[in-house]
């Protein structure tokens, strides 16, 4: 029996679900390539767990997300929460979580805080007021 994980990342309106199973190191982003991945810095922030883990880890692995929803931003930083909470729940290794929460608490934790509603009679933002000149 082969050892499969799926987990689940969420960063405001975006949503990853990825399924870590035995492999040769294979790493795909909405049936992409990780390497074909753009923009550049997305993709430096999807790798980060994956350079954390280790080669030794990450070549035994195939690692498949799925990210639906939310912007270009979003939507890595959800794979990168996704992929480094399926190591760690894949491994069993507290030495690998607990590195990962040393670099970097959002590597294993949520942020759940979203984006804020518009309110009536505002412009642009949640809190902006309507200016009202007199002269």
């Amino acid at each position: 029996m082969t050892k499969v994980v799926h987990v689940s990342g969420k960063r405001r309106k975006a949503i990853a679900r990825a399924t870590i199973k035995p492999g040769k190191g294979i790493i795909r982003i909405n049936s992409n390539l990780l390497e074909h991945h753009n923009p550049f810095f997305s993709k430096m922030k999807i790798t980060e767990p994956l350079v954390i883990a280790g080669d030794d880890v990450v070549k035994k692995v195939n690692i498949q997300v799925d990210v639906r929803g939310g912007g270009f931003q979003g939507q890595a930083e959800a794979a990168r929460l996704a992929i480094a909470r399926g190591l760690v729940q894949y491994t069993g290794s507290k030495s690998l979580e607990k590195n990962y929460l040393e670099y970097d608490r959002q590597m294993l934790v949520a942020d759940v805080r979203q984006r804020e509603s518009r309110k009536p009679n505002t412009h642009s933002k949640a809190r902006a007021k309507v200016g009202k000149s007199y002269r």
